[in-house]
């Protein structure tokens, strides 16, 4: 069979299972909403109705309604693009940070850049190994814990995939104060980990915390490691603010991982619905 003729049959299938119903749809982030937890280091998200039913009435007795929306482009479920993080004035690829950043957006790297995803997704249920609902604030996530979740999963991360780390956080998501974690710290990958996922060679890496990566009791977002060895170092996007508890419920282990970031020209991140299909 030729490659082309692979594709086909491969896309017939698909496109089979989805007129058919036989793929469920599992949401893998948050609804976005005022008031939701926010970085301290972005803006945070509103919506407001600033034209509403009735105020304007056409003759016909038809009637419109909609939105003002303000945002920064790393609030609520959402992913990084590779102009987000530089180390020392570098971003990915050595482009130097300063001269890509000019005119007020990115001339290189920006968030228009970033791939549409329909890939196999794996789900690292760290707290599923550790057998608690949640990990602890502050607990690091290491190489060591991500092994042993793909050998529970039955399924090791590989090049050109996306791998999710559920740490069970996303449960603490209508508790502001305690999801941020400025004071107790919130759990995430360590460099060990993101040195391991790196090595896998996969495309985008994702969890259900504000910042992925670990971060200690007082220090905030003091400094983000993880976030130069994924973004700059190695070009792996990263994906913030999910929400895996249900794909964690329906034990899943594997699935089509299917994200469709905005394309923001020059931007450094972007709201995202990112979704797992799923056969019934």
């Amino acid at each position: 069979m030729t490659e082309n003729a692979a594709t086909t049959e491969r896309t017939d299938s698909l496109l089979d299972a989805v007129a058919s119903s036989r793929l469920d749809v599992v949401e893998l982030g948050h609804p976005h909403s005022t008031g939701m937890p926010c970085s301290p280091n972005h803006p945070g998200f509103r919506m407001i109705l600033i034209r509403r039913h009735g105020d304007m009435v056409r003759p016909d007795g038809g009637s419109a309604s909609n939105e003002i929306i303000i945002t920064g482009g790393h609030v609520g479920t959402h992913v990084d693009a590779l102009s987000h993080v530089s180390h020392e004035g570098k971003l990915h690829g050595g482009i130097d940070a300063q001269e890509a950043q000019r005119g007020g957006r990115f001339a290189e790297l920006g968030a228009e850049s970033i791939p549409f995803l329909i890939r196999r997704g794996v789900l690292l249920d760290v707290a599923r190994v550790r057998g608690v609902d949640v990990l602890d604030a502050g607990q690091p996530v290491t190489e060591g814990d991500l092994r042993n979740a793909a050998e529970l999963a039955g399924v090791v991360p590989e090049q050109g995939d996306v791998a999710l780390i559920r740490t069970g956080w996303a449960r603490h998501f209508d508790t502001p104060d305690r999801y941020l974690g400025q004071t107790d710290g919130v759990p995430g990958a360590d460099v060990s980990a993101a040195n391991w996922l790196a090595a896998t060679g996969i495309v985008a890496a994702g969890a259900d915390t504000t910042a992925f990566e670990h971060i200690p009791p007082g220090k905030g977002h003091s400094v983000l490691p993880v976030h130069r060895v994924l973004l700059v170092d190695n070009g792996i996007h990263i994906i913030e603010h999910l929400n895996l508890e249900d794909a964690s419920r329906r034990g899943l282990t594997e699935f089509t991982f299917v994200m469709a970031p905005l394309r923001i020209t020059g931007g450094t991140g972007s709201p995202v619905r990112p979704v797992a299909l799923v056969g019934r």
